[in-house]
């Protein structure tokens, strides 16, 4: 029997995915047409003999989060539970919290998913590998290859090439040690628990010296890639399975709309009917496009590539819309253009407006480049990347919005370039 768990992080986790994480869990945030768990769990349950998925995170209970769990565990005829930690444990802190769930009914082995990651996700092939290399009991880490500045910004993993056993693990690195990086996706034997607990014994004791009042939640905070496989690193039980199928993180707004276009061309393979085609009376479709059955969409449209149109979109004559994502409930009157951009929710643009972003993709000359986390303000002004209009934001017809962010419910009255409605940076308020 298998199990997975995915890490869904909390509310004060994900603030470079602000405005769009105001109003849903970045978690359950749509990315080529459906939430960004989904295509954890699709690829979870498509695993022989996996009997649970566990949900573990720091979110306050809500409605969204709870008919997401209804809707899944009915498509996927598997269990699906949410696990609420007290406070932000880590990555290994929250597993060790709930480890008696994790091996409830003697699993022998859990995947351990990050949920802000996008990948073909060969959970399969991980298992095939973990029974082929060390011990029964090893562990394995999902690793790809990114270019060598790059590596720097994730955890390094230095393996035996013969036997593809970890001999060193560093996390961000301040120079360059290997090009293999951690994907944040691990297979677990159930034995992880004891190298964790070994480590939250001595933070234990070591904070309860410090600080007798907060000693148990300062322990039970533990890092599965600082203090567990650095660790393990050189020790004969920690392998690296590297992937050459598709990965990229997703911890801003840009990086998803850059997800969503990865997720869309797997889609010819894994979900072909949730593509658009060019067919008669329907608008004009160029390369991969998502759209809702429910989307309201005039035939003189042209949509693509890489664009995903949520429930109830109204989209009217002439409109082009390309590498965007449209939400829910959204209307894009007669004629407007929307390039590199995210609609918010219950958004309006008017006729005529033009909404224009700038891509923030990785180098498509490097085939190791990954997307880069690009920071929202630097020197005190905004960074040029995509555009986004948060929840029920208007746009006036014939006005242009440019490399912008927009807070919900802005009525706007004229045309911005690079400005953010942020009070973060008051110079480019608006």
């Amino acid at each position: 029997m298998l199990k997975a768990v995915i890490l869904i992080g909390g509310p004060q986790k994900g603030t470079r995915f602000r405005p769009l994480s105001f109003e849903v869990p970045k978690p359950l945030f749509p990315v080529a047409g459906v939430p960004m768990l989904q295509h954890h769990i699709e690829a979870c349950a498509k695993v022989p003999n996996m009997k649970e998925i566990l949900l573990i995170g720091f979110y306050q209970p809500n409605e969204e989060l709870a008919r997401f769990l209804v809707n899944a565990q009915q498509q996927f005829k598997i269990s699906i539970r949410y696990l609420q930690e007290y406070a932000a444990l880590g990555t290994g802190g929250g597993i060790y919290h709930f480890r008696d769930q994790i091996v409830s009914g003697s699993p022998e082995a859990f995947f351990v998913l990050n949920a802000d990651v996008c990948s073909a996700f060969p959970l399969t092939e991980m298992l095939k590998f973990q029974k082929e290399h060390g011990e029964p009991n090893s562990f394995v880490i999902l690793g790809t290859t990114a270019n060598r500045k790059q590596s720097l910004n994730y955890g390094c993993i230095v393996a035996n090439e013969e036997t593809n056993e970890v001999q060193h693990y560093v996390e961000k690195p301040s120079t360059f040690v290997s090009d293999i990086i951690n994907c944040g996706i691990y297979l677990f034997h159930p034995d992880i628990f004891k190298h964790i607990g070994a480590v939250f014994q001595k933070n234990q004791q070591d904070m309860l010296l410090e600080e007798p009042n907060n000693g148990w939640h300062r322990a039970e905070h533990i890092r599965l890639e600082q203090d567990i496989f650095t660790a393990l690193a050189g020790q004969g039980k920690l392998y690296v399975y590297k992937t050459l199928g598709f990965w990229s993180q997703i911890k801003s707004a840009g990086s998803a709309i850059y997800a969503s276009r990865l997720y869309l061309n797997q889609y010819h393979t894994s979900h072909p009917e949730r593509l658009a085609t060019n067919k008669e009376g329907s608008p004009k479709i160029i390369g991969n496009v998502y759209i809702h059955p429910t989307a309201n969409i005039d035939p003189t449209a042209m949509l693509g590539p890489n664009v995903s149109v949520g429930m109830g979109v109204t989209i009217g004559a002439g409109v082009r819309v390309r590498e965007s994502i449209i939400l829910h409930n959204a209307t894009l009157q007669d004629h407007c253009c929307v390039l590199n951009s995210i609609v918010g929710w219950e958004s309006t643009i008017g006729k005529w407006a033009r909404v224009e972003g700038t891509p923030s993709d990785p180098n498509p000359n490097d085939p190791y480049a990954k997307i880069d986390s690009e920071t929202l303000f630097r020197e005190g002004k905004l960074t040029p990347s995509i555009t986004i209009l948060g929840c029920n934001v208007s746009i006036p017809s014939e006005v242009i919005i440019l490399n912008s962010i927009v807070l919900p419910h802005k009525d706007l009255n004229r045309s911005f370039k690079t400005k953010s409605s942020s009070s973060t940076a008051s110079q480019d308020c608006f």
